[in-house]
């Protein structure tokens, strides 16, 4: 997105100097909003 090297690199090393680090354990949420799959052909 951001087409100078320098400066994406300038705006990554200020966002990770200043973030935080949350670590979460147990299982994913996502596993548990799987979508059905349907057979419909489409049209």
């Amino acid at each position: 997105m951001i087409g100078n090297p320098t400066i994406a690199d300038a705006v990554l090393d200020r966002l990770v100097h200043n973030a935080y680090r949350i670590e979460l354990y147990g299982e994913s949420m996502r596993k548990l909003k799987v979508l059905p799959v349907t057979d419909a052909a489409p049209a």
